[in-house]
């Protein structure tokens, strides 16, 4: 079966809703209300919903992976946000080498694991 799907969407949660909304906002995604318990945050390749929903043993265990071109670049630009010293909570790993690829680490507000890496071709 071919399925044409066209993008995927997670839906993630948030611990304080306005708080993960404007550290979205400040990681360079663009922010589109659905409603009062909804965004859509997209780059031009990518998207996500978040909730206004809290389930500590959810979010402890949600991770997403975004796929980038050069994993030290992604890094040092993460790096410059300095999104740490703005937001309680928030840490940023550096890179780690793998037998697949490389990848660095940015826990969110919310404790959600965002992986940022590339695959060895």
């Amino acid at each position: 079966m071919e399925l044409n799907a066209k993008s995927i969407r997670p839906f993630i949660g948030s611990k304080d809703f306005e708080v993960s909304r404007s550290f979205y906002r400040d990681l360079g995604f663009t922010e589109t209300v659905l409603s009062t318990q909804l965004s859509v945050f997209k780059t031009p390749s990518i998207a996500f919903y978040l909730q206004n929903a809290y389930m500590e043993e959810w979010i402890a265990n949600t991770m997403v992976f975004v796929e980038v071109g050069n994993t030290q670049d992604y890094y040092d630009a993460l790096a410059a946000l300095n999104l740490p010293s703005k937001y309680e909570g928030v840490k940023l790993v550096p890179i780690r080498d793998n037998d697949w690829g490389r990848e660095c680490f940015l826990h969110d507000p919310s404790g959600i694991l965002w992986h940022f890496g590339e695959f060895y071709k």
